[in-house]
């Protein structure tokens, strides 16, 4: 896979403050939307008409935007060319279906493992895959090799979620059924980091996020009708809505997240932009769980420092980075 990109400018330290704040929030958005979705789950009685509302308002939204805005059309307008030089494959437009499957591996199997081993499935995931993924060359900034620092701070990164989430384990049962269950989210993290990685490729090639934030919200919407109207034919389903607003506030959450992800993952990589979002959604978690408390929120030292100990590792997988004032070294792909 063919990486020619010029190299970066240097960096100030301010400037990579900046860029953690950014991961910060975009990994918050993912708690808060969980949280919205739950909401409406609970409310219409259908998890996967739930996360398909969520998709289908975030798609109407960037449609809005991306072709209502000079921008955004400047932006679309980008694609086609981006297509027909090779910069973008055919295959980038089904990043969107990663997100479809990540919610429906969400939906499928916290309430049978627990939000605990779910978290700590999905971080494993997100960290293998960004190991692997920059290491092949998959995102924007081509291969990136992999040094002490990094990889030092991708297991430290597992550890202290392990350690945040510690007093909820202990799930009965753990089978080879159980297993398999866990597997689900460990994937889901897994391609998920590659889609952000994809999400990088589509943002350098049309300098925007906009456009691949669009074909995400798109290809999920279309995965999700699909696998709803399947549940439909199958069991039986009727549609509903919820008349709280705030329950639809999912998709413009879900368009932080991939937005934002997109945008770092040219900045730094998909390793630490994967590993600077799993630090801000154990922060949202924290911040939710203190502020707006749900039957089951437990709160202990070990979930604070454990939360703190994830941006330890962020900073020391960016150190060398940062040190340098420029991203991480690269080779040809």
């Amino acid at each position: 896979m063919s990486s020619a990109v010029p190299a970066a400018a240097p960096r100030s330290p301010l400037v990579w403050v900046f860029l953690l704040l950014l991961m910060l929030a975009s990994g918050a958005a993912i708690p808060a939307q969980g949280r919205v979705n739950a909401a409406l789950t609970a409310e219409i009685g259908d998890p996967v008409l739930a996360a398909t509302i969520s998709f289908s308002v975030g798609s109407v939204i960037l449609l809005l935007v991306t072709f209502g805005t000079p921008r955004g059309r400047r932006a679309m307008a980008r694609v086609a060319p981006a297509v027909r030089d090779g910069r973008i494959r055919w295959w980038y437009f089904l990043a969107g279906c990663v997100g479809a499957y990540f919610v429906l591996t969400q939906t499928l199997t916290i309430g049978l493992i627990g939000v605990a081993v779910f978290t700590v499935a999905v971080v494993t995931g997100q960290t293998l895959g960004g190991l692997l993924w920059d290491r092949i060359g998959l995102g924007p900034a081509g291969r990136m090799r992999l040094n002490p620092f990094r990889v030092g701070g991708a297991v430290l990164t597992v550890l202290a979620v392990l350690w945040a989430v510690s007093p909820q384990l202990g799930a009965p049962g753990q089978g080879l059924a159980w297993l398999a269950l866990v597997l689900l989210p460990l994937s889901g993290g897994f391609l998920q980091a590659a889609q952000q990685a994809i999400n990088g490729r589509h943002s350098a090639a049309y300098a925007s996020p906009a456009p691949g934030t669009l074909f995400n919200f798109l290809a999920g919407t279309v995965f999700l009708l699909l696998v709803w109207a399947g549940k439909a034919l199958i069991s039986g389903a009727e549609p509903a809505l919820s008349l709280t607003w705030w329950h639809y506030l999912g998709g413009p959450l879900g368009i932080i997240f991939i937005a934002l992800g997109a945008l770092l993952v040219t900045r730094v990589g998909v390793l630490i932009a994967a590993m600077g979002m799993i630090a801000g959604q154990l922060l949202g978690s924290l911040l939710l769980d203190v502020l707006l408390p749900t039957p089951g929120s437990l709160v202990t030292t070990a979930t604070v420092l454990g939360t703190g100990l994830t941006l330890i590792a962020v900073i020391l997988a960016s150190l060398p980075d940062i040190l340098r004032g420029r991203p991480g070294p690269r080779s040809a792909a």
